[in-house]
Order: C-alpha cells, then sequence, then structure tokens
C-alpha cells in the first residue's frame, strides 16, 4: 500500500485527534490541501472511509476507528525504532501528554527551559481524554503523560507523583459566599456549581461529598475548559472547584475569591507516567531529568 507510510499514518492520526483537517494540517506544519489528499489516497488504499463529513464537521467512520488502533500502534513502534538508535539527549522527538489544567499552567516553563537545553529535541504534545492518558503510555503512543488525579499504584507503570495541587472553591467577589467565613456541602443547596466534564478527579471527589452530606445544589454547569468556568465565575454564574495552579492569577487581581470549605481536603497530584518495559532513549531520559529538577516530588 504505498499510501500507507509513516508520514501519511501520522496525518490520519491527527485527524482523527483533532477531527478538524485545519488543525490537523497546522499542527503537521502541512498545507490544508496536502492533509486533504493524504486522507484521500489512503482511504482510496485502504478502500474504506475513514472519515465522515457532515458539513463543516468530520467524525470517524466504524473502520476508521479500527484502522486508527493499528495506525497508532505502527507510528509507536516506528518513534521507538528510531528512538533506540539515538545516543544523543539533544536529539530525537519526544511525544508527551498532559490534562488541561497541567499544560496551560504548569507545564509552559518546564518545556521553554528543556528547550533552551535541548533546542534538537522536537517536543511532540499529543491532545487526547484523559481517560485514555495510561492506555496511550502502554501502548506507546506518547513516550510521558502527565496525569492529574489521586496518587495511585500500577503494576504496569511507572507513576512518580511531581507535587500536590490544592483545589480551592472560588466565587465572584459579589457573590454571597464571597464574605463568609466558612461555608459546607450544606452551603451550596440550590446553588449552580460550576464542573469539569466527567473524569476529572476533583471533580469527582467534591461531588462524592456533596452526595455524601446530601446536599443537593441547584444545577451542575458542565464546561469542558477551565478558562470558560472562570470567566463564567467571574460574572457571577456560580462557584466552581477549581486546582490552585489555574487562579493564581485571577486571585491576585481580585477578579475571583477563595472561599473557605468546611468540607474534607480534595487531594489531587500531578503525576508523571511512563511504560518502563520500553526503551527509553536519551532524549526521553534527559526530559525525565529535567521535569524532576524543575518540578521536584512532594512527600
Amino acid at each position: 500500500m504505498a499510501a500507507m507510510d509513516v508520514r501519511t499514518l501520522s496525518t490520519f492520526a491527527a485527524a482523527a485527534r483533532t477531527l478538524n483537517f485545519t488543525n490537523a494540517a497546522r499542527s503537521l506544519g502541512y498545507a490544508q490541501s496536502s492533509v486533504t489528499a493524504q486522507i484521500k489516497s489512503l482511504e482510496e488504499d485502504l478502500g474504506s472511509s475513514l472519515f465522515n463529513r457532515v458539513g463543516n464537521r468530520l467524525e470517524l467512520t466504524e473502520p476508521g476507528e479500527r484502522f486508527l488502533v493499528y495506525a497508532e500502534r505502527i507510528l509507536a513502534l516506528a518513534h521507538e525504532a528510531k528512538a533506540s538508535l539515538q545516543d544523543e539527549a539533544g536529539v530525537g522527538t519526544l511525544r508527551f501528554t498532559a490534562p488541561e489544567s497541567v499544560c496551560t499552567y504548569l507545564l509552559p516553563p518546564v518545556l521553554k527551559a528543556f528547550k533552551d537545553r535541548f533546542p534538537r529535541v522536537h517536543l511532540q504534545f499529543l491532545p487526547g481524554f484523559v481517560r485514555d492518558f495510561k492506555r496511550q503510555v502502554l501502548e506507546g503512543m506518547v513516550d510521558f503523560a502527565f496525569i492529574l488525579e489521586e496518587p495511585f499504584p500500577s503494576k504496569t507503570l511507572a507513576v512518580e507523583r511531581l507535587r500536590d495541587e490544592e483545589i480551592l472553591i472560588v466565587a465572584a467577589p459579589s457573590h454571597r459566599f464571597a464574605a463568609a467565613p466558612r461555608i459546607s456541602a450544606q452551603d451550596l443547596i440550590g446553588e449552580d456549581v460550576l464542573l469539569k466534564a466527567l473524569g476529572c478527579s476533583y471533580r469527582n471527589q467534591f461531588e462524592r461529598q456533596l452526595i455524601t452530606a446530601g446536599a443537593h445544589p441547584g444545577r451542575f454547569l458542565e464546561f469542558q475548559g477551565v478558562e470558560t468556568i472562570k470567566r463564567c465565575v467571574e460574572v457571577g454564574l456560580g462557584i466552581a472547584p477549581l486546582p490552585r495552579m489555574a487562579v493564581e492569577t485571577e486571585l491576585r487581581s481580585g477578579r475571583l475569591v477563595a472561599v473557605p470549605w468546611e468540607g474534607p481536603e480534595i487531594r489531587i497530584s500531578t503525576h508523571l507516567v511512563w511504560n518502563p518495559g520500553r526503551h527509553m532513549g536519551a532524549a526521553e531520559r534527559a526530559f525525565l531529568e529535567h521535569v524532576r529538577a524543575m518540578l521536584p516530588a512532594t512527600g
């Protein structure tokens, strides 16, 4: 199959992750026409449609979903084979994934410092669903995953706890809770609460506290992005549990306030995860040591 080379498979995987040819082209540094042509050639070689095109939206077909599993395995193996031949920390490609909060508020200075030291290492961020991060590491789709959740043991993954993250209940300065000495789960009865989408570990802990207390908020408003939640809280749409690292700027400027919470502490940590059974090239080893230096493990 002439079209099924590593370059084309990378294009297909990027399009499948973003479900947008324009965004896939931007992430790969291609023209959109090149992405479209590669996908069309691949579909012709496979004799099957990989995407449904519904107006301006894309969705994977059932054959496309099945083919994506194999494409990601091939790409992971190709990456591992190349990494095994790299003897220098200063060259190579390093693939990682992370949840929005970690990628937006924690990693930028870490990645900048690494690129300053190793400018010839290509850092490739692969977006994905948090629920898939551990599987992506195990199957070699990424070299590292930053995972934001409760401390967890693993028999198959190397897990390093980097730092604990404080979860705050935040509100607008004009909110009735802003001046309260303390609030409890019972105080939230009838109150609108803004939450990250399902799968968020600190959301799960917060909801468990409310269920245990028998407290039923007025509404749960669910959002995909932390930035959206912050803006909605600022204008008084409700309150929200969010990591301190995500709201530091707003707390300093006074656009948000942290409400003293009477419930149990929500325990969450940022972990670095990798597959100890895979070959770790020099670039990966350098990145691991760099992250350990910049985000030293907490006790």
